[in-house]
């Protein structure tokens, strides 16, 4: 997953994604695996690793209401909001 954050909700995104971002695609079932922030460059601010069990259980997340409603309270705070679904290897992968 990747964005930016809105400038003038910077504070309120770090607490809600603390608050309450996080702990709910830990209870959806997603488990967080990397967090990484641009400092230079036109690449998106934000980008974040969650890990499922599969991808089909990725996919029934992503689909579920209770994800909606992360994804709508998110996307109050963040812009050009991106995410994929992708097979899973160890290492570093984009």
């Amino acid at each position: 997953m990747t964005w930016d954050i809105v400038a003038e909700h910077e504070q309120e995104y770090f607490e809600f994604v603390i608050g309450e971002w996080v702990p709910g695609v830990q209870r959806l079932g997603f488990q967080p695996v990397d967090a990484w922030a641009t400092v230079f460059g036109s690449y998106p601010q934000i980008q974040v690793g969650l890990l499922a069990e599969t991808a089909p259980k990725a996919r029934e997340i992503l689909g579920s209401k209770e994800w909606a409603a992360l994804e709508d309270r998110l996307l109050t705070f963040v812009s050009n909001f991106s995410y994929k679904v992708v097979p899973a290897r160890n290492g570093f992968q984009f």
